[in-house]
């Protein structure tokens, strides 16, 4: 049995992508640090789809001595699709922020993703059809005021993903490394952005993408030979395209 592995499921984007790929078929593995969303989560999963196998692993990924750990115990399944959605943001400038949160989201954002990446390439690269999904933002290629330190990470994402995808294709592997950069989505991303209970996005943001429609968009992302799906920060269409960073490769050692 093949599984999708989606971190950060307990809402938004993962959530709605958990939905997403259970509707095609997916057995999923959805992760997140809280446990009744999760739980939430299956129980919609498998009243739309009871032959699936829905597997919930509560971890907090910010803390990284859980990374390994959460990767050890995914062993005992087959992986055909990971997605690294769990992340989060921060709206301050550079000389206000919350250094405690600022290191969590370094963790997170950057660390984790990495390390999660480098484990799932290192055991399935040459698996035929598996894919690997890094979520970063339309932040991950613009630098947005009083979000400098959060763009930083999500660049990091941009790069590092567009780079592992063209190592994986000079190397003639099976993995597809891809990017998903959205734009202003209707997800708890705000919430915890800016330290709030509450966010209502219509009337405060201009445009913005529902989860679903995200989900949706990610779906187009996998089926597509593109490397990065992008939201247009201006006119909110998403568009499917190749690896935007300029790749140099290494000269030959002959």
């Amino acid at each position: 049995m093949n599984y999708t592995v989606i971190t950060g499921a307990s809402s938004g984007i993962g959530y709605e992508a958990s939905l997403a790929f259970a509707a095609r078929g997916n057995n999923i593995i959805a992760v997140a640090r809280r446990e009744d969303k999760l739980n939430e989560l299956k129980n919609e999963i498998l009243t739309l789809h009871p032959e699936l196998d829905v597997v919930t692993m509560t971890v907090d990924l910010s803390q990284i001595e859980n990374v390994h750990s959460f990767y050890e115990s995914l062993k005992q399944y087959e992986i055909h699709t990971f997605i690294n959605n769990a992340g989060f943001g921060n709206f301050d400038s550079v000389a206000d922020q919350n250094l405690p949160k600022i290191e969590s989201m370094l963790n997170l954002n950057i660390e984790a993703l990495t390390v999660l990446s480098s484990l799932f390439v290192r055991d399935y690269e040459n698996v035929a059809g598996t894919q690997l999904i890094n979520v970063s933002s339309g932040g991950g290629y613009t630098i947005v005021a009083d979000a400098v330190t959060y763009c930083a990470t999500k660049f990091y994402v941009s790069a590092f993903t567009e780079g592992l995808a063209q190592e994986l294709s000079s190397k003639g592997a099976q993995m597809k490394a891809k990017v998903l950069a959205p734009a202003a989505t209707e997800t708890e991303f705000a919430q915890r952005s800016f330290d709030v209970t509450d966010f209502e996005y219509s009337g405060t943001v201009p445009q913005y993408h529902t989860a679903k429609e995200m989900a949706q968009f990610m779906l187009d992302l996998y089926d597509s030979d593109k490397v990065v799906g992008i939201v247009n920060g201006e006119t909110y269409e998403f568009n499917l395209v190749d690896p935007i960073y300029p790749y140099a490769r290494r000269a030959s050692k002959e």
